[in-house]
């Protein structure tokens, strides 16, 4: 062996891995906090931050935030500076990780002992993440009466995250065909009935082609679209002792007649009127779609010369319905129940300072285009300037969350979609396929539904 290569191999390894501690320099080693009383106000309502003390005993102190969102779309981003600035001690690096890689190397990360002491939670990924996050260290009587949703969360009293923003679909319209078409805002329609009527004025055909979709959902809308309708009508989305999918059932059977009678009877869309909504929506192809709120951040970015507007979900009847539609979430970060004792610690604060703090509600509601979960900020004039806001505030009491819900609830209803308006498949065969591989999909499964925390589930069928 070549012992003078061997040597200069080593140093210069050791002087690669010692970069990040500051090979052949000096490396700060941190800022020494040595003022609790910062003369600063405390921050919240019920769920309150006190910012006047001392973090990690004002020691220095690094921890890692993981997000597979970036600036601009991760909330938590934009208060990393803001609570650096009042404990300047605290040291918050974040580490982006894309969505793909997200759910199998957080797990990983988080069963070690140099995991993120902070991280991004969807709660779509519940039972992946649960086993290694810590209970909030927040009063979550508190907790409930700032966010209205904060109680479907809370399992044996306690809570690992909750809401910040909440979202639920509308009709999205365009206001340049709404015109074209004779409409006004007094045509907007508030139910189905009346919907249908407008859909038809929409409209438009070339003898057997159409050129203009008044309603089209194409491409993943179903989803959504049954779901809410079921809720309207009663229909919870799991059997009462919540061990089962309800999907076969008379009421998911006549909402894919309706949908199915919007097409072929009513002809305010085609299946064969290209498989994306959104981009014909986008495209000034298609007058209106269902969609939630993540629709604004797409047709800015891509279509930002469509002329459009928002209005509610239309409702069977005039009458309050048992839910106007689902809800689902965007969660505040979770802490890392294995990370070291300081850690978690600074985490938690982090945490509470967030929870308390209006400016990050306030993020996640531009960034996010989702309505506050936070009490206090739901009644906001500049947040209910936006339309999707508007429309939603009226609703919001009325919205119900399944749950973190399995995919086969998504999957295999969109192949009885499929099957149904594609490959022509009877209703009654197509939902009994899909209820037959839900089942078979959720067997294992350790799901706990959500909707019976629902205030109004007595109201159920």
């Amino acid at each position: 062996m070549n012992n003078k290569r061997f040597s200069t191999i080593t140093i210069v390894t050791v002087c690669i891995l010692g970069a990040l501690s500051g090979c052949g320099s000096t490396q700060p080693k941190g800022i020494t906090d040595t003022q609790p009383d910062k003369g600063l106000p405390v921050l919240g309502e019920t769920v309150t931050y006190d910012p006047n003390h001392l973090v990690n005993e004002g020691k220095p102190i690094t921890l890692e935030y993981w997000s597979w969102g970036s600036q601009g779309s991760d909330p938590v981003l934009d208060m990393i500076q803001p609570y650096a600035k009042i404990h300047p001690n605290v040291t918050i690096k974040p580490v982006n990780v894309s969505w793909d890689d997200y759910w199998t190397k957080l797990p990983l990360a988080l069963k070690g002992k140099n995991g993120p002491a902070v991280f991004n939670i969807h709660n779509s990924y519940d039972a992946l993440i649960r086993p290694y996050a810590a209970d909030y260290n927040v009063d979550v009587n508190a907790l409930t009466k700032d966010y209205t949703t904060a109680s479907v969360h809370v399992t044996d009293g306690k809570v690992k995250y909750v809401d910040s923003v909440i979202n639920t679909g509308n009709i999205y319209y365009n206001k340049t065909l709404w015109k074209e078409a004779g409409l006004t805002d007094k045509d907007i329609p508030a139910t189905w009935d009346e919907f249908r009527e407008v859909a038809r004025k929409l409209s438009k055909w070339e003898g057997d082609k159409m050129t203009q979709a008044g309603f089209n959902f194409n491409g993943g809308a179903y989803n959504g679209l049954w779901q809410g309708l079921n809720y309207q009508q009663g229909q919870t989305l799991f059997s009462e002792n919540g061990g089962k999918a309800n999907y076969d059932n008379t009421t998911t059977a006549n909402n894919m007649r309706f949908l199915k009678d919007l097409y072929d009877k009513d002809r305010v869309g085609s299946i064969n009127f290209g498989n994306d909504y959104t981009q014909s929506f986008g495209n000034g192809q298609s007058a209106m779609v269902y969609a939630w709120g993540w629709l604004e951040g797409t047709m800015k970015e891509k279509y930002p010369d469509i002329d459009y507007g928002v209005f509610a979900t239309p409702t069977p009847s005039k009458e309050t319905p048992f839910a106007y539609d689902r809800y689902n979430g965007e969660s505040t970060p979770g802490v890392n129940s294995h990370a070291p004792k300081d850690q978690q610690e600074v985490a938690q604060d982090f945490v509470k300072y967030l929870l308390a703090n209006d400016d990050y509600i306030r993020a996640a509601v531009k960034e996010l285009n989702s309505f506050p979960a936070k009490k206090q900020l739901q009644d906001d004039k500049d947040i209910l300037a936006q339309p999707v806001m508007a429309a939603i505030k009226p609703r919001v009491d009325r919205l119900i969350w399944p749950g973190s819900t399995p995919a086969t609830m998504e999957t295999s209803a969109a192949t009885a979609f499929e099957n149904v308006f594609q490959n022509g498949m009877g209703i009654d065969q197509a939902l009994h396929e899909a209820q037959q591989q839900m089942d078979t999909d959720m067997k294992n499964s350790n799901f706990v539904p959500a909707e019976s925390k629902y205030e109004f589930y007595g109201e159920r069928r």
